[in-house]
């Protein structure tokens, strides 16, 4: 009979075998651990180094972190410009580049310091690694752009000014103003640099440098384009053009803005050269919609409690010394030797003060009083006031307000004014006496 021997029971072996594996386990856990740790450290060491305005320190950074390209280019970017040492710099940048091509930023520090050392060749190929790696990158652009005027590239530096302008609004003004200096030719700059969204921040520019012919050729492009203005561009340039003395040119883009700025309400008629003469729209506050401004002891308002031709009137609430008018104003463009009617209606409540207020038309540039109404006293229900007066030989703009005569005098009470009119009188040469 054949006998079995029965193995050896496997137990212990299992347990030293699983306590050998643990133990592998855990001293492999524990190594990495610690390298994972030494790395960490080192890397917030670097971090901490690289964060410093120093170059020993950078240079720790880049010892400890050799790897991290960011490092060797804050090191070559502070040699270059706080230590004004390209040489010294040099390197660093290039290691930059090799560990991370595709930075920008690094490859235009690289151009800066071989052109500061001379390499023509050299600044030229790492600017154009630089537009390579960032083509619409605004910050990129201003360098290069700045770097191609430096080697006298103008049209090189013209084409990335026009990168700026169309990607960086904050950039657009210096941009501009570049531009402007290096070849102050409006359709050149039109048709080569300043892209069409940014014409009217060109209007602006110009304006800011008081180039007023530039300025009527960049608004008569804008108009052909059709394109969409900002109300704020339209009233910018109409008060710098009736500030300047040119009244017809302001006349003219007043016509033609209106409907690019969705403002097609404020056009003046025939029947009344008077804009917004109801106070139905919007104040604009600005062009040839009444303007406002503080005046102390007068307050203005908008009532839709008292009104006479529309939904609401002006109120003006009087209540002090010193006051000259009633802070409200309007520019009215007029022909010279012409024959007008202006008129108003108004109620009036507790006034008191020697003199009163009163409806006054004059001549905007001469300042000189063309039309003064009767007194607006005390009226509980709604009266008009008005007359005629004949514009002189060279007035172009009159002012429409509401004066306070003796001007300077103590006054209270309230006013409320509707329905101003102004408009040309066919064969009369009449004048209202000024009183």
């Amino acid at each position: 009979m054949m006998s079995w021997r029965q193995p050896p029971p496997p137990t212990m072996q299992y347990e030293l075998r699983t306590s050998a594996k643990i133990w592998a386990a855990s001293a492999g856990m524990l190594v990495f651990a610690l390298v994972y740790l030494v790395l960490a450290a080192s890397q917030f060491l670097a971090s901490h180094c690289s964060a410093a305005s120093n170059a020993t320190l950078l240079r720790r950074a880049v010892s400890l972190d050799p790897g991290n390209a960011e490092y060797p280019y804050r090191l070559g970017h502070f040699e270059l410009l706080a230590g004004q040492a390209p040489q010294a710099a040099l390197p660093w940048l290039q290691s930059a580049t090799r560990l991370n091509p595709y930075a920008a930023k690094y490859w235009v520090d690289l151009a800066v310091a071989r052109q500061a050392l001379g390499d023509s060749e050299g600044e030229a190929q790492a600017l154009a690694r630089a537009l390579a790696a960032g083509p619409r990158t605004p910050a990129i652009a201003w360098e290069a752009a700045n770097l191609y005027l430096a080697q006298g590239s103008t049209e090189a530096a013209m084409k990335q000014f026009r990168t700026v302008l169309e990607n960086d609004p904050r950039l657009t003004f210096p941009a501009m103003n570049t531009c402007w200096k290096i070849r102050p030719e409006v359709d050149y700059l039109l048709a080569n640099v300043v892209p069409p969204k940014a014409y009217p921040d060109f209007l602006e520019f110009l304006i800011s440098k008081d180039q007023a012919q530039a300025s009527a050729e960049v608004w008569e492009h804008m108009v052909s384009m059709r394109q969409t203005v900002e109300r704020r561009y339209l009233l910018g340039y109409l008060n710098y053009l009736i500030t300047h003395h040119q009244p017809e040119q302001a006349g003219r883009v007043w016509r033609q803005g209106v409907g690019l700025s969705g403002l097609e309400a404020y056009q003046s008629s025939p029947e009344n050269l008077i804009i917004n003469g109801d106070f139905s729209l919007e104040i604009l506050n600005g062009g040839f919609d009444w303007t406002h401004y503080k005046v102390p002891g007068v307050g203005l308002g908008l009532d839709p409690s008292e009104t006479h031709s529309s939904g609401r009137s002006l109120r003006i609430v009087l209540d002090g010394p010193g006051i000259t008018d009633a802070g409200i104003r309007q520019v009215v463009p007029v022909e010279p030797h012409t024959s007008y009617q202006v008129s108003a209606f108004y109620k009036a409540q507790d006034m008191d003060g020697a003199g009163a207020m009163k409806l006054m038309v004059q001549d905007f540039y001469r300042e000189t009083p063309l039309f003064l109404s009767d007194d607006l006293g005390n009226a509980d229900f709604w009266r008009q006031t008005g007359g005629a007066f004949t514009t002189g030989a060279d007035t172009r703009l009159v002012v429409v307000r509401i004066a306070r005569v003796p001007a300077g005098s103590p006054i209270r009470g309230k006013l409320w004014v509707d329905g101003l009119q102004l408009k040309a009188v066919e064969g009369k040469a009449g004048q209202k006496e000024t009183q």
